[in-house]
């Protein structure tokens, strides 16, 4: 769940990220799939830790 979430804030941060800087329909998906895909890791790294922490 937690990469799930990760993935959609990646996602929504990197559209919003593309649109302040002048960014068109094609960059904003662009950028929110690269950031979706960061944040996507970075949760998956998370809850493997948080996983082997509590077991």
């Amino acid at each position: 769940m937690i990469p799930l979430i990760g993935m959609f804030i990646g996602a929504v941060f990197g559209a919003l990220r593309a649109k302040a800087r002048g960014g068109k329909g094609k960059d904003m998906l662009q950028w929110g799939a690269v950031f979706a895909i960061i944040f996507g890791v970075i949760g998956m790294f998370i809850l493997i830790f948080l996983q082997r922490s509590l077991t």
